[in-house]
């Protein structure tokens, strides 16, 4: 049997972005398309956006697939494959903390929301650690439908656009 890779193998498996042309209906994002292109990004690159914001900045996970959307010049990016690979680069960040890494080198995953400002129960540590992650930079995380979410997270958005920070390959 295979052994299993790590977050940081995922992260540094040389996958490159591609851009789906043609999606089949019922595919994720094949409504929100409109007909359009579809960018299916790379673990390395959603890891590199994510490493763009400051503290205190904050996106969802939608403002995130804009982002890329818009560096590849597409109606939409892939709404699970980004999921995924923001899960990968929160997780390959925790094994670098692990390995005594310096937190300031590590992606701050804890800044991406889920729609609304909610906190994400999938990254690694849940709920409590991502809200611990934002209190030390000063943003406060409070209790709504059962949840945690940021009410102020629509103030805390970078001002320009996310995929600038980043140069085109």
């Amino acid at each position: 049997m295979a052994k299993r890779k790590s977050a940081l193998e995922h992260l540094a498996g040389g996958r490159t972005p591609h851009i789906i042309h043609h999606i089949p209906p019922g595919a994720p994002g094949y409504r929100e398309a409109n007909g359009g292109a579809m960018v299916v990004s790379s673990p390395a690159e959603v890891d590199s956006l994510v490493r763009r914001l400051q503290p205190g900045e904050l996106i969802t996970l939608s403002d995130l697939r804009s982002a890329l959307a818009r560096r590849h010049q597409v109606a939409v990016a892939c709404p699970v494959s980004t999921a995924i690979f923001l899960n990968m680069a929160a997780r390959a960040a925790e094994e670098r903390r692990h390995h005594g890494e310096d937190l300031a080198q590590h992606t701050p995953w804890w800044r991406v929301l889920k729609t609304g400002g909610f906190l994400n129960p999938k990254f690694p540590g849940g709920v409590e650690f991502q809200a611990a992650r934002l209190a030390s930079e000063g943003v406060t995380a409070s209790p709504l439908r059962r949840s945690l979410a940021v009410f102020d997270f629509e103030s805390r958005r970078p001002e320009d656009g996310l995929e600038t920070r980043l140069p085109l390959d």
